[in-house]
């Protein structure tokens, strides 16, 4: 067994370790029927600032006055049961919901003193700025330099093609890709494995110079081996980006992440510091998630 797995199977253990102190000695404080947000939404060095933010489908509403902020240089893992509204508020951060017809937000999202749901706001740049990557990979049918190179292209980041070369080959380098495809970089990025596929795709990202990285289950659809390389790979971002992680997977939320938001039907019910979260949460809806009493 590899380090990596080892380190997996490790991560995997303690969390399940977790779970069961959690069960035998901890009593949560707030009812299940309290909607309020427990926890601390603030941190002291934001990268993003959300305040009573609204999500609706036409009649329904999917997301409740959700108000969070998004740290710097810190990973924000949003879990929850499915359809809790973990997704529909990861899109509202760069504006993905703008593709959603009848789809309408509101309060504030303010990133670098603008609210980034102001009608002058171009959501082009903003996509740059807060960058993302989909639950399932999805490369460009193009090669693994076009797939790189496409972003910082056409957003007019290079000034000649050695610039642009030198973006390409760091931006593979920091998704912990570069040794494997450094001799085919003309092959079709389509033809890499599952994992392969998915560090190609925050390379992408990550060449067009974000701020922020919004990651929506990233590793749903990969094996174990290569989810505990996109997790070491989250790590080593975070130093220099800002990260928001939708995972289904509890373990994966505590290995992860340093702050923990979990929603349940659109409301955000909790908030705070993963470990805490995960070993003394206050609210007893997250006690039930954790614990597995529902979910």
């Amino acid at each position: 067994m590899t380090a990596t797995q080892t380190s997996a199977v490790d991560a995997t253990v303690a969390a399940s370790r977790v779970k069961d102190a959690v069960n035998l000695s901890h009593i949560a404080t707030v009812a299940r029927d309290v909607r309020e947000t427990v926890g601390e939404v603030r941190v002291r060095t934001p990268r993003m600032r959300c305040t009573a933010v609204n999500v609706y489908y036409g009649d329904k509403q999917a997301i409740k006055n959700v108000s969070v902020d998004v740290g710097q240089n810190e990973v924000l893992a949003m879990i929850g049961p499915s359809g809790c509204g973990k997704t529909t508020f990861l899109r509202c951060l760069n504006r993905m919901n703008d593709t959603i017809a009848g789809c309408r937000v509101t309060g504030e999202i303010v990133m670098d003193g603008e609210d980034i749901n102001a009608r002058r706001i171009d959501v082009v740049p903003l996509r740059a700025r807060v960058s993302m990557v989909f639950q399932k990979p999805n490369p460009f049918p193009k090669s693994i330099w076009e797939n790189v190179a496409f972003g910082p292209r056409i957003h007019g980041l290079a000034q000649d093609k050695t610039e642009l070369e030198e973006i390409v080959v760091n931006s593979l380098k920091r998704a912990g890709l570069w040794d494997e495809v450094k001799d085919r970089l003309g092959d079709p990025g389509t033809g890499l494995s599952g994992g392969q596929q998915q560090r190609l795709c925050i390379a992408r990202s990550i060449a067009v110079q974000p701020e922020v990285i919004l990651m929506d289950e990233p590793c749903s659809a990969l094996d174990p081996i290569s989810t505990a390389r996109i997790e070491e790979l989250i790590d080593e971002l975070r130093e220099h980006y800002s990260i928001c992680i939708v995972t289904h997977s509890m373990q994966q939320a505590a290995r992860v992440s340093q702050r923990t938001a979990y929603f349940h039907l659109g409301d955000l019910i909790e908030v705070g510091d993963t470990k805490q979260i995960f070993t003394r949460p206050r609210h007893q809806l997250t006690e039930d998630y954790i614990t597995g009493r529902f979910g």
